[in-house]
């Protein structure tokens, strides 16, 4: 019997590749995605969320995973499901080389749905989203939308 496997969508500290690998042992790095038609913001936990924008150009970049359902578990109790984030099933745009080549993937988002208004984030969590910032870059992730999005929540204290 083969076990199934689900698309996962990072875009808080689980850009920190060392982190997601310490969580999730048997992930699969696939890329770097794109949330279309959503804003990256801290929320009032002092956490990375999402929260649907319609305005042009604000998508969230992040990277895509694909993971077994032990590690889907694991994460679940990580992002504190229900009480914390709840689970959706949103369409995310795995990017090709030079535009060419994307693919839409159905795939797994953590939410929180409740607290949607910006915040600040939590001082443990700042060191921890700069790692992940770090693999983003690395990754291919545009610098311009690290400025413009993370950037304002979080101090680059490298």
């Amino acid at each position: 019997m083969t076990e199934t496997a689900t698309f996962y969508f990072a875009y808080g500290s689980n850009l920190w590749r060392e982190q997601m690998s310490f969580r999730c042992p048997e992930n699969s790095f696939l890329g770097v995605a794109l949330l279309k038609e959503w804003r990256w913001i801290i929320n009032g936990r002092g956490y990375a969320n999402v929260v649907p924008f319609k305005e042009a150009g604000d998508n969230v970049y992040g990277f895509l995973y694909k993971i077994n359902a032990k590690d889907e578990d694991v994460l679940d109790v990580y992002e504190g499901v229900p009480t914390s984030y709840q689970k959706k099933t949103l369409p995310a745009t795995l990017l090709g080389t030079d535009g060419k080549d994307d693919k839409i993937i159905h795939c797994l988002v953590y939410v929180d749905t409740e607290r949607v208004l910006d915040n600040v984030p939590k001082e443990e969590y700042i060191e921890r989203m700069n790692k992940g910032i770090t693999d983003a870059v690395k990754e291919g992730v545009p610098k311009d939308y690290i400025d413009k999005y993370l950037r304002q929540y979080i101090p680059d204290k490298h």
